[in-house]
């Protein structure tokens, strides 16, 4: 019998616990590159794998024989080298991958702990995959049970009470630096989801009526300020005026190279960058400007308050409820592991159980066959009970079980 290929399931990756805001946005991947990426493992044979990337991670999670085979995934499709990743790196295998997914969904992986922003991140980074048809029945039950455990760990736990998110840090940065903050004239450039999250908590935190809004496509920021009428918005082409009118620009544009650089601002100008874009859209050498400040999230996720210090006692609770759907996912994880070897045994013994009363039917007068059936299939069961328990225990490979009935039964 050809042996089994043996693949493992590994999430591998980068996150802000090894690597700083640079090194990781050498390892980011832009929407279209994610695209591509999927595209090529399902071209390569991946089974089951899905990408994630925000401003504090990029990972894979999937099948391969070896989890170099996802590395070199990510480096094709991003700045990183695989010299690079081996040293600021994450890998995990089998429950470990398991595990990570469960704690990221549940925002004990956060930057900021409790930081439930992922949750929509990891929701649509499965939905992009499932529409390349890049997953399978593992990866759907293993991120529906992360689902339903973020959504426990969210409604019976305060491990996401107050508001602490990499844009509601950047408020209180402005907040707590800035006496006047409230008379300043803040610049917003980019509104994906950090943009919105950000002009939102401008509007909850402040009372400042002097937010400007610019971003690439007009239309969508045009909507945006018909809904919330304390900013107003201006166009990418006066982006420059606009930001030698400012007192603060927040940049959360996601393009891959710097949108801010030295030639948008003027010399001697006072400004405060934040920059919530990752890989970092504001070009380092602005900070050669005497007035500019540069920040960036990795500075911004530093806030520790008394916000963090009550999300900090609900972690083993969350790790409670994340080992109750671990087990859960486990028993199907189990269950669906040992069916190919179980079916292979019950149909090895029902081929030996009618070959047997067929040739009893013959030898034996009067050959009562409902009995003897009643009796074998009885055996059967308890044999089939037998082999289920030792798989359990002795966690028996699949392909091993399957080599083992082939030589018993088939030889």
């Amino acid at each position: 019998m050809q042996e089994i290929r043996q693949e493992h399931f590994y999430n591998i990756g980068v996150s802000y616990k090894k690597a700083d805001a640079k090194t990781r946005g050498k390892f980011s991947l832009s929407k279209e590159n994610q695209i591509d990426l999927l595209q090529l493992a399902k071209e390569k044979g991946f089974k089951g794998v899905f990408v994630i990337s925000t401003c504090n991670r990029t990972e894979i999670s999937g099948f391969a024989e070896h989890p170099y085979q996802l590395i070199q995934l990510l480096c094709s499709f991003s700045e990183g080298t695989v010299e690079e990743f081996a040293t600021i790196s994450n890998v995990y295998k089998n429950q470990e991958a398991i595990d990570q997914l469960f704690r990221i969904g549940t925002g004990l992986e956060s930057q900021i702990l409790g930081d439930y922003e992922i949750v929509g991140q990891l929701r649509q980074s499965f939905k992009m995959a499932k529409s390349l048809k890049t997953t399978n029945a593992y990866l759907e039950r293993l991120l529906n049970s992360v689902f339903q455990a973020s959504k426990k760990v969210k409604n019976e736990t305060k491990l996401s009470s107050g508001t602490t998110s990499v844009s509601y840090a950047a408020v209180q940065y402005i907040i707590k630096n800035l006496p006047d903050y409230n008379s300043k004239n803040i610049l917003v450039f980019g509104l994906g989801k950090m943009g919105k999250h950000t002009c939102k908590n401008l509007a909850q935190y402040t009372h400042n009526k002097s937010v400007c809004l610019i971003n690439r496509t007009e239309e969508k920021a045009t909507a945006f300020v018909r809904d919330h009428n304390v900013i107003r918005k201006s166009v990418i082409e006066n982006l420059s005026e606009e930001i030698n009118n400012a007192d603060v620009l927040i940049v959360s544009t996601g393009a891959e190279k710097p949108t801010i650089t030295k030639e948008h601002i003027a010399d001697n100008k006072e400004l405060l960058i934040l920059d919530l874009s990752m890989p970092e859209n504001v070009a380092k050498d602005v900070t050669e400007f005497n007035g500019v400040s540069l920040v960036n999230v990795d500075e911004l996720s530093k806030i520790t308050d008394e916000t963090l210090a009550v999300r900090q006692q609900e972690v083993p609770l969350a790790e409670a409820i994340i080992e109750t759907h671990k087990a859960e996912f486990n028993d199907w994880l189990n269950h669906r592991r040992f069916t190919p070897a179980i079916a292979a045994l019950k149909q090895s013994l029902e081929n030996i159980k009618n070959d047997e009363i067929n040739f009893q039917k013959k030898k034996i007068t009067d050959f009562d066959e409902s009995q003897a059936e009643i009796l074998t299939s009885r055996f059967i069961q308890k044999i089939t009970t037998q082999f289920v328990k030792h798989l359990k225990d002795e966690e028996t490979s699949v392909s091993q079980s399957l080599q083992v009935i082939h030589k018993v039964f088939q030889s």
